[in-house]
């Protein structure tokens, strides 16, 4: 099919003659039917004006719809051949959630930081009392500061993987990793290999690199170990982005077997791993004992990565990247087109904050863990349709939905003053809209209004109106 008329469109979007703004209700209803594959993608749709007949409403109606739908990337028009159903750029629609700030009023749950520790102000004082001492240099060290380096690399070795300083290089946070890594080893057309759901600004960091993206699902349960070596395989991949630790979003864990596995059919296929270890020390639960990716790996194609904003706060932008010394290197030079160095005085901070760790693991541990419980706790009150597992570590829960779409279910979710990220942000080409992330990262009571927001707003919609054919159970 490659137009619809205004007859079948009408027939299929169902718009209350009570909604109000009628426009945006209009946009919404069209756009469920994209994301459901009711409407396809790349088919030209109804002209305004017929539309516009069809429904027995204004043109200008349609064509606010319209322009809404433009927006946000799900039509596209051409010069003289009207306007087409497309699917959306993450990375630059205008309602990507990830684009929300604080001052818009909303509790910003589509993002999955914790607030900062209790030993923040303390490893804060210490790291300004030890900046005078770098003051007499010029302030830019490209692989990052020895003493972070020296305590990243003491980290690895605890873990089971000896690692020298010169194999770590700094960097600002570990998205400017991932996006080093991608620049330096991926061009254009190259196959890379990622999770579904994965981290979606990784996913945007390879089509900016122009990658052939290969997806491989990971579910509650973990990693199907053929499916993730025989994709690696078959189109060669020059890449795959793995979490195994507590992987963002669905809280898997992958056994030490599966790494082993995956490590070796890696080397056999001439795949790079790229391994995000941003989650690795936030276990919740007791978990077996995994070791790193690295620990298996005999050839150095093993790049492993990781971050302070998880364990102690994002606020702080710092990253590291642990591989072998001369491609360390090799990204601290490719970095000086971004950004020369990481701060100083961020990285004397985490520094700090490294002699603190296992202070901060089990503040991390009683907090999360409270905040899983009660998220846990509330849906199963209040959306006991809902179904998920339960993580053993991370901080995110992967929920699969009864019903309606998890785009149209945030939208009407913002109304009531919460901000989500659907599941199609996690996945590729619209997929995942039956899931929602619901991170547990902030405290117990404000999980528990959270869930009562979003039943109200899966009851109600984004205008309040009680949908007829549902119950309201009463929330406190």
């Amino acid at each position: 099919m490659r137009h619809m008329s205004a007859t079948q469109v009408a027939r299929l979007v169902q718009v209350g003659p009570a909604a109000r703004p009628y426009y945006r209700a209009l946009a919404d209803g069209l756009r469920a039917l994209i994301m459901d594959g009711q409407i396809p993608v790349r088919v030209r749709m109804p002209a305004e004006r017929h539309l516009a007949e069809t429904l027995r409403v204004s043109r200008t109606t349609v064509t606010a719809a319209y322009d809404l739908l433009r927006e946000r990337g799900y039509l596209d028009s051409r010069q003289g051949s009207g306007s087409w159903t497309a699917l959306p750029d993450p990375a630059t629609t205008a309602d990507n959630p990830w684009l929300g700030t604080d001052g818009d009023g909303l509790l910003q749950i589509q993002c999955a930081a914790p607030p900062a520790p209790s030993a923040l102000d303390e490893a804060v004082r210490e790291a300004v009392e030890d900046l005078p001492r770098y003051g007499m240099g010029n302030g830019y060290d490209p692989m990052g500061l020895p003493v972070l380096r020296e305590r990243v690399a003491a980290r690895y070795t605890e873990r089971g993987v000896a690692t020298r300083p010169e194999q770590i290089l700094v960097t600002t946070g570990s998205q400017h990793a991932i996006q080093l890594v991608l620049g330096l080893l991926v061009g254009a057309g190259d196959p890379v290999l990622v999770e579904s759901p994965t981290y979606p600004h990784a996913i945007d960091a390879a089509r900016q690199r122009g990658a052939r993206l290969v997806p491989v699902g990971v579910s509650h349960g973990g990693w199907q170990e053929d499916l993730v070596t025989g994709a690696m395989r078959r189109p060669g991949a020059r890449l795959a982005y793995l979490m195994p630790d507590f992987q963002n979003p669905t809280g898997a864990l992958m056994e030490d077997a599966t790494r082993a596995a995956v490590v070796g059919e890696a080397r056999r296929a001439g795949t790079i791993l790229l391994v995000d270890e941003t989650w690795s020390e936030l276990a919740l639960d007791e978990v077996p004992r995994t070791s790193p990716m690295a620990a298996f790996d005999t050839d150095s194609r093993v790049i492993s990565i990781g971050s302070a904003s998880k364990l102690w706060w994002g606020g702080l932008r710092i990253g590291w990247v642990r591989a072998t010394a001369a491609l360390a290197r090799r990204l601290a030079t490719a970095r000086a087109a971004v950004d020369i160095a990481s701060p100083v005085l961020e990285q004397l901070v985490v520094a700090r904050l490294f002699d603190r760790m296992e202070e901060t693991r089990a503040e991390r541990r009683r907090t999360l863990r409270a905040s899983r419980d009660a998220l846990v706790a509330a849906l199963g009150e209040h959306l006991p349709e809902w179904t998920f597992t339960v993580p053993r570590g991370g901080g995110t829960l992967w929920v699969r939905l009864d019903g309606p779409g998890a785009t149209p279910l945030a939208e009407a979710a913002a109304h009531h003053g919460v901000r989500l990220a659907p599941g199609p942000w996690f996945g590729l080409e619209g997929t995942l809209e039956s899931h929602l992330r619901l991170p547990y990262t902030q405290p117990p009571p404000v999980m528990a209004d959270v869930v009562a927001r979003i039943r109200a707003a899966r009851d109600h919609g984004p205008t309040g109106a009680r949908r007829p054919s549902e119950s309201l159970i009463p929330m406190v």
